[in-house]
């Protein structure tokens, strides 16, 4: 894989800026006073979705919240580590369950949503998007793909789900030395938009956005290509009582017709 730095270099100063701000964004925040908005660490795929709920919220109950957006392995690693999160919203499920057994939760938390992953070609790109990856093993077949972005397979569920479904294809060791990989999956459609790398495989909720649709063009790829991406919510063991009701707030129906709308899958509710 290319080095990350060196990538960024070539961005010119205006998207490294862009790009060092979205690392900078999985970083744990300053310890929060106990008056403050409760910090609520979550899922990069979430950016523009839950920017929009928390919104609302505010508008509906007077209440604020404080959204981090990172890598969800990365959150797993501070909250273990005493990061000052009230609730986390995770984009593998897994990493709840494993708080859970540190005892770091209030309870085994709920199933929010199930993601989808798309392939985006920015516009100029030479890479048609399809569902089966054609396009992408027509362009490295012909030699036009030189970087293409996925988020880290090591702790962001995205670029996990990304890595496998170009397994599945029979892609990933073609397409592995043109890889740049993007700390979470918001910098990884920042490498995908920015017209630097040829396309790259994102979540389709920030690939839904009117910003990513005046950038390129994407196709949703197939659940069967990639394990779910159950995303799972909980309170952390210390959580008060705005993120308690931020926490029911995005079980009721105006935040779960915004996760639809940005291509969640939603779960059936009790």
């Amino acid at each position: 894989m290319r080095l990350l730095h060196s990538w960024l270099r070539r961005l010119g100063p205006a998207l490294a800026l862009a790009a060092l701000a979205a690392c900078l964004g999985s970083a744990a925040p300053p310890p929060a006073r106990a008056d403050d908005a409760p910090v609520i660490a979550a899922a990069a795929d979430l950016k523009f979705a839950l920017t929009e709920i928390a919104q609302r919220f505010r508008d509906e109950t007077g209440h604020a919240v404080r959204l981090t957006f990172g890598s969800s392995g990365n959150f797993f690693t501070q909250i273990k580590h005493g990061a000052p999160f009230q609730l986390f919203l995770s984009a593998d499920e897994a990493y709840v369950e494993k708080l859970g057994t540190l005892g770091l939760t209030r309870d085994g938390g709920v199933l929010y949503a199930v993601g989808r992953i798309v392939v985006f070609a920015p516009n100029g790109s030479q890479l048609e998007v399809d569902g089966a990856l054609e396009g992408l093993r027509s362009a490295l077949s012909n030699g036009r793909i030189s970087r293409f972005a996925i988020a880290n397979p090591e702790h962001a569920p995205y670029g996990r789900a990304a890595r496998e479904a170009l397994q599945a294809t029979g892609l990933w060791s073609r397409i592995e030395p043109y890889l740049v990989v993007g700390e979470n999956a918001a910098q990884a459609m920042l490498f995908a938009t920015s017209g630097s790398a040829e396309g790259g495989i994102v979540p389709l909720s920030l690939a839904r956005t009117p910003e990513a649709a005046k950038r390129g063009t994407w196709a949703v790829l197939p659940e069967t290509l990639h394990q779910p991406l159950r995303q799972r919510m909980v309170l952390l063991r210390d959580a008060g009582g705005v993120a308690d009701a931020f926490y029911d707030y995005m079980q009721a129906p105006p935040a779960r017709a915004i996760l639809e709308r940005y291509g969640f899958v939603l779960p059936a509710t009790n």
